[in-house]
């Protein structure tokens, strides 16, 4: 997922909150974070991958109680968000 901030001080704290959800959510596999480091004017500020074992456990991640707390406080400040859904 790549995330563009109204605010790009916000991405800071976004991947925090993200990185916290490691051992909180089972259904995550891997997770990583990283945030833009050359600011152009097409970057994204937040990119975000996570690896599950199969369809159901990238449902129950996102459906994960401490997933939505991170949710409800990431959407207000997104201006957009891209994600890519895949298995392989």
């Amino acid at each position: 997922m790549l995330m563009t901030f109204a605010d790009v001080s916000d991405a800071a704290k976004a991947k925090d909150l993200l990185e916290g959800l490691v051992g909180a959510v089972p259904q995550i596999r891997t997770l990583d974070v990283r945030l833009d480091e050359l600011k152009t004017p097409v970057s994204a500020h937040l990119c975000l991958t996570t690896t599950h074992d199969d369809a159901a456990g990238l449902v129950g991640y996102q459906e994960h109680p401490a997933h939505l707390e991170v949710a409800v406080w990431l959407k207000p400040r997104l201006a957009a968000r891209t994600v890519v859904d895949y298995t392989s």
